[in-house]
């Protein structure tokens, strides 16, 4: 797929997020942001689009409601007047201990990695059907495309990505004859999450074979790279450096 004059849906706009934007932008996307509290942080990235010579507008939504997932997906076409690239990527990231994982601890980050992921696809195909083809593209972690946790702590994280990772073979088998390819990004150490100890992030670069954190950019770079093809569909691509080798 050719970027030019396309428009792409980015949910989860923050950091990783501002940067697929922009790369995308780049490459003569306009660009619509799905943010939830970050609205701040959107906008400044809106302005990067722009700064880019691409439109850009941001839509806060709780994608957690089914119908904030279908309205977002409608106010991208009202806006932008079209939707060709889906890239999911909202997400809720936290550790808690298998003994204090509540119901509801459960069904949000389902509702916002895997539901949320379903909801917007299912929102967008008739859009791409429109003008005839679209990529959709779904964030998981490179732990649950290796198919084994890593870490203690991350129980409805693992399941939710896991199941990331299943939605999208099932949507790329079933959304083929539209056109519309369907593939995953799994990152790895790519930056560093809040809170983290110098000990923790020189423990990670030890665990990493290419010895480093890769950085926003290099998760910007696949899903261009997914954008842009025209053949891959239904795969998972890992961006962590070879750390699942070890």
């Amino acid at each position: 797929m050719d970027l030019a004059d396309r428009v792409a849906l980015i949910t989860g706009g923050r950091r990783i997020g501002a940067v697929v934007a922009v790369e995308l932008a780049r490459r003569g996307a306009d660009v619509a942001l799905v943010c939830r509290t970050s609205e701040a942080e959107a906008e400044e990235t809106a302005v990067a689009v722009r700064d880019a010579g691409r439109r850009a507008v941001v839509l806060r939504a709780d994608l957690t409601m089914a119908d904030a997932c279908e309205r977002v997906i409608a106010d991208t076409v009202a806006e932008l007047g079209r939707l060709d690239v889906l890239v999911n990527m909202a997400s809720r990231y936290e550790q808690k201990a298998f003994d204090d994982v509540t119901v509801a601890d459960w069904d949000e980050q389902l509702a916002v990695d895997l539901r949320a992921a379903w909801l917007c696809s299912r929102a967008a195909v008739p859009h791409m059907r429109r003008v005839r083809g679209g990529r959709i593209i779904n964030c998981a972690d490179w732990t649950s495309a290796s198919g084994r946790p890593r870490y203690l702590g991350y129980l409805p994280y693992f399941v939710a990505k896991a199941g990331v990772v299943a939605l999208t073979e099932a949507l790329a088998l079933e959304l083929a004859s539209d056109q519309i390819l369907v593939n995953v990004v799994a990152p790895g150490p790519i930056v560093a999450p809040e809170g983290t100890t110098d000990e923790e992030f020189v423990k990670v670069e030890r665990a990493t074979p290419l010895g480093r954190w890769g950085g926003e950019l290099e998760v910007a770079k696949t899903v261009v790279a997914l954008v842009e093809t025209d053949f891959i569909t239904g795969e998972t691509i890992r961006v962590d450096g070879g750390r699942h080798l070890k």
